[in-house]
Formats: C-alpha cells, sequence, structure tokens
C-alpha cells in the first residue's frame, strides 16, 4: 500500500498530500528505507532511457561523444542545443528526421516554443523529447542492418535487444511489455530493481556499456534534460550523482559508490519528485548544501511570495 510521501504546506495548512512508493538502498545494494510498493513492477517510463542506451551500445551503437550518448538517454526540453544533437546523429548516420516515429511536437521548453511559434515552423519529430532515444534507435538499426521500418514493434530485432538487456540489468521476470508516450515498448521494472540497477550505472567497470552511460549523462547533465529540468538541477546540487526523471511520478538516482534511490508518486504529479528525490538524497547522508535544501524545500507562492513549501513529509526517513 501506498504512504504519504510528499506534503503541500501553505500558510502552515497541509493543502495537499502526494502518497506514493520509494526506496532508498545502501552502498551494497540493502535496503535502508522502503515504503509501499517497491517490489511491484511499474512502468518507469523515461526513467529506463539510460538503461535502453546501455542496450544500444551492446548492439553496436557507437557515439561520438558523451554529448550523443547523452542525448540518447534524454528526455529533452527541444532546445537548439538539443535538437542541434539529434540532427547531428541522424545525419552522421545518414538518417533522416521523417524515419523517427516519436511523434511530432513543439519543444517544451517556453522560450524554444515561442521562438520556434514566431518562426512561423510547425510541431517536428525533432523537437520531442524522446528524439535523440529514436534517432539512437535508428543508428543502431543501421549499424545491423536491420530494418528502419517498424524498429518501435516490439518483435523488432531492435526492440528484441533492448528488452533483453533491461531484463538482463534489472533481474526483472520476463513480463509482458507496454508502450511508452513516444511509441516505443517499456519494460515493467519494480522500484527496488530499478534503484539497484541505476548503481549498476555507476559501478560497473569503466569503458563498459553501463559505465559509459552512466559517465555520460553526468557529464551532460543539460543535455539530458535542458533549462531549469530536474535531473540538471539535482546533479548540480549533487556533484557525482547519476539520476533520471520519467513521466507519471517517477524518478531514480545513483551516488558514485552504489548508494541508489527510486520513487513513484501515484497521482503522477511532476512537482512532488524534486523535493523527495532531494530527501533521498539527504536520507543518503549526502553533505547538506544550500543547493540541494532548496531543492527539498520547493516554494508556494501566493501573490507571487513565498507562503509555503512543498517537502517530503517530515519524519519519513527516520534515519536521516
Amino acid at each position: 500500500m501506498s504512504v504519504d510521501l510528499v506534503e503541500v504546506v501553505r500558510s502552515g495548512f497541509r493543502e495537499c498530500v502526494h502518497r506514493g512508493s520509494v526506496v532508498v538502498l545502501d552502498a551494497d545494494g540493502v535496503v535502508l528505507d522502503e515504503f509501499g510498493e517497491v517490489h511491484t513492477p511499474i512502468y518507469p517510463r523515461s526513467t529506463n532511457k539510460p538503461m535502453q542506451a546501455v542496450a544500444l551500445l551492446r548492439a553496436g551503437f557507437a557515439p561520438a561523444d558523451d554529448a550523443e550518448l547523452a542525448i540518447a538517454s534524454a528526455s529533452h526540453h527541444g532546445e537548439p542545443r538539443h535538437v542541434a544533437q539529434v540532427r547531428r546523429l541522424l545525419d552522421r548516420h545518414g538518417l533522416r528526421e521523417e524515419l523517427l516515429r516519436c511523434p511530432a511536437e513543439l519543444p517544451s521548453d517556453e522560450r524554444a516554443r515561442a521562438e520556434v511559434l514566431m518562426s512561423g515552423a510547425r510541431p517536428r519529430r525533432v523537437h520531442h523529447n524522446c528524439s535523440g532515444k529514436h534517432a539512437a534507435m535508428l543508428a543502431t538499426c543501421r549499424h545491423n542492418d536491420w530494418p528502419l521500418d517498424g524498429y518501435v514493434d516490439s518483435g523488432h530485432p531492435l526492440q528484441r535487444a533492448v528488452t533483453d538487456t533491461l531484463i538482463d540489468l534489472s533481474g526483472e521476470p520476463e513480463t509482458e511489455l507496454g508502450i511508452d508516450g513516444c511509441g516505443t515498448p517499456i519494460v515493467p521494472i519494480s522500484l527496488v530493481n530499478l534503484a539497484r540497477t541505476f548503481a549498476k550505472l555507476v559501478t560497473s567497470e569503466p569503458g563498459s556499456p553501463e559505465r559509459r552511460v552512466g559517465d555520460a549523462v553526468r557529464a551532460e547533465p543539460y543535455l539530458v534534460s535542458g533549462t531549469d529540468g530536474e535531473d540538471l538541477l539535482l546533479q548540480a546540487a549533487v556533484p557525482g550523482l547519476f539520476c533520471k526523471a520519467g513521466a507519471e511520478g517517477v524518478h531514480a538516482g545513483a551516488l558514485p559508490d552504489g548508494r541508489a534511490f527510486a520513487l513513484k508518486i501515484d497521482d503522477g504529479q511532476g512537482r512532488a519528485r524534486l523535493p523527495l528525490a532531494a530527501a533521498c538524497l539527504q536520507r543518503l547522508g549526502v553533505e547538506q548544501t544550500d543547493g540541494l535544501a532548496d531543492l527539498a524545500a520547493a516554494p508556494v507562492l501566493g501573490g507571487g511570495a513565498r507562503v509555503g513549501t512543498i517537502r517530503a513529509v517530515p519524519g519519513l526517513f527516520h534515519g536521516a
């Protein structure tokens, strides 16, 4: 059963509470705290992207640098640098934007979206937050001479390779797949196995596919998210952190020694992820910098002034 995890306090009054599940692990993968359904598989959504990138590397994807591997793992905001990286990846493999099977969208970043609209341009597939992953999937198909058409289908050789890798990394039994928002198959994973998998991506041997993804995401956090993105803010506040947010209130992260967390907010509210992720890091003993403290207590505004906070329920982590 899920529990109260994050509260919204306005003028001293608890106005709202977000329920869900969360698990925190020590460097040996032992559970320090668990609340809710941490052993029941969920759809991690875009939190699966780093593991999908590992699968592409195992299948022969050869990124030119960390930037290409980061954009392959990204839920980017469609800002100019993001779009340029996606197009660079496509161009380097002789691929056209029209081959991408993610939906056409406007950038999620407000400034980038306004610039696109003012230019008279229409929604484009390269603006979709998953376009980097799709471009890398197409590049992997090109490397293996796999069909470019139908690369998002669960029976395609690419998606079979991705599914096999995620099952191998997570230790989850093979199960029925879902379909993610961008159209690719999604492998269900429990929160405890999601956290342990994230730990693998920072503690594996340097140069291994797992470690290459973990290192690239940490080297290029802006490409993985964007201006004011949750992952960018968290990694700026906690050097060495590897993390990735996912839709419907999912987030996971790992510190260089393998300490890790994973969480799922039942109502899918994104506003609850960042304060809870910051609280998880505090529970793991991360140094209490001003930056991390600010993320753990997001402001609630009234008339433009701060009148409250969004925070993890006080006393949630008794060992903190």
